[in-house]
């Protein structure tokens, strides 16, 4: 976006300002899930060397509750899969028609992660009616050899993704599935022990329907957080029309108008603004101040301000 004829003067002959649209130019630090890319591929290498070993686990001593873990545990190795990936190519600079690069294949990998966890969801809850129908004998020592291996690999991918998930949708989306994959080890655990003790086969099918219910309000929140990105709603928290009244009692400020705040991928808020200065306002000054709003009250690092005399008459209309 331009400013006033006037503004882009200034901007032209003032070094050490921003350019005339009030666009910030500060070093690119990259998305909040590539600083966590490395706890992220030790957990994939961990998730995805047990989950074949849970499977084989599973069929060997006919447990419920481990095939299901191991399934959602497959679905988590294509999770991780996928945010790895994601990761790789968000680093990948703007160009041609993808302005902002691919950052918001971030959100887009969050969104296939939820509705993979949906179907697993879906298919131990199937599954476990079934057992509860006919239960079948299950090996209880075995069964719990395998979900003790199972907790420990889980709780070392829970606690190198803990940090991440506080800054990164895409992290959070991996965090939540090792959390679920965690507890369900935990259920797993205690089911082969009141197997082994007791002999009740129900409860196999009792845990494994808890993995399942447990699993999908997570993932719904997980899914609505991401759809939020992909429909550029605000960020949460971030109230847009309180915004605009900080920006307008900037001293200078006569108005604002067609003010956007969105989130490309976690960790990186943007804003545009168009704002009209008074009659011999300092645009340097209202610019500066606009942008130190944004970032130390709303938490938007990445401002394109356009600054217009408040005479200005647009030529077209914006969204």
């Amino acid at each position: 976006m331009a400013s006033s004829s006037s503004a882009e003067e200034a901007a032209a002959t003032s070094p050490g300002h921003p350019d005339g649209d009030g666009h910030a130019h500060g070093p690119r630090i990259g998305s909040a899930g590539q600083r966590h890319q490395k706890p992220l591929t030790i957990a994939f290498a961990l998730t995805a060397t047990y989950a074949i070993v849970e499977l084989v686990g599973g069929l060997v001593t006919a447990s419920l509750a481990l095939i299901s873990d191991a399934a959602h545990m497959g679905t988590d190795v294509l999770g991780l899969g996928l945010a790895l990936a994601a990761i790789h190519l968000a680093k990948r600079a703007a160009a041609g028609q993808r302005t902002y690069g691919t950052y918001r294949l971030e959100a887009l990998a969050a969104i296939i992660n939820g509705l993979l966890l949906f179907g697993v969801a879906f298919y131990v809850l199937y599954e476990a009616v079934q057992r509860f129908m006919d239960p079948p004998e299950v090996l209880g020592i075995p069964m719990l050899i395998v979900a003790t291996v199972g907790l420990v690999v889980n709780v070392i991918s829970f606690q190198l993704l803990t940090r991440g998930a506080k800054e990164s949708l895409n992290v959070k989306g991996a965090y939540l599935e090792v959390l679920s994959d965690m507890l369900g080890s935990i259920g797993v655990f205690v089911a082969a022990i009141v197997i082994t003790v007791t002999g009740f086969r129900y409860v196999d099918a009792i845990v494994a329907a808890a993995i399942g219910l447990f699993i999908l309000p997570r993932t719904w929140q997980l899914m609505r957080q991401a759809l939020r990105i992909i429909m550029e709603v605000a960020p949460p928290g971030v109230n847009v029309e309180a915004a605009a009244r900080d920006l307008a009692a900037i001293p200078g400020v006569d108005a604002v108008h067609d003010l956007h705040i969105w989130t490309v991928t976690s960790g990186m808020e943007t804003a545009t603004a168009h704002v009209l200065i008074t009659e011999g306002a300092d645009w340097h000054a209202v610019l500066d101040a606009s942008r130190r709003l944004l970032s130390e009250h709303y938490g938007v690092t990445h401002t394109t301000i356009q600054v217009e005399p408040a005479d200005h008459q647009e030529t077209s209309t914006g969204f």
